[in-house]
């Protein structure tokens, strides 16, 4: 059964860093595409960030030169390096991965921007 958990969400100020991570289960992490996701109420979810299994990575013009996207395959794990960050990056953070046409997705997890 796959599995994606989030971690690491919560209060920043501007300018401030978070980092969160994803931890896979239940199927091959390593020969899977990842993706980063995000959503504020209201508004349809959209991709952050993705990084395929060899570790190339593309991002949303919104978060370029700010945040990173990593993975380590020996530990089934995804992460989001956020670095100044904004309060329009203020959302609920998503894992993602596709098996065939199934979407998997994890809980979310919360980040939000304020002073």
């Amino acid at each position: 059964q796959v599995q994606l958990v989030e971690s690491g969400g919560g209060l920043v100020q501007p300018g401030g860093s978070l980092r969160l991570s994803c931890e896979a289960s239940g199927f091959i992490f390593g020969s899977f595409h990842m993706n980063w996701y995000r959503q504020v109420p209201g508004k349809e979810r959209e991709l952050v960030a993705d990084i395929d299994r060899d570790g190339r990575t593309n991002y949303a013009d919104f978060v370029k030169g700010r945040f990173t996207i990593s993975r380590d395959n020996a530990k089934n794990t995804l992460w989001l390096q956020m670095n100044s960050l904004k309060p329009e990056d203020t959302a609920v953070y998503y894992c993602h991965t596709r098996w065939g046409f199934s979407p998997y997705w994890g809980q979310g997890t919360q980040v939000t921007v304020s002073s």
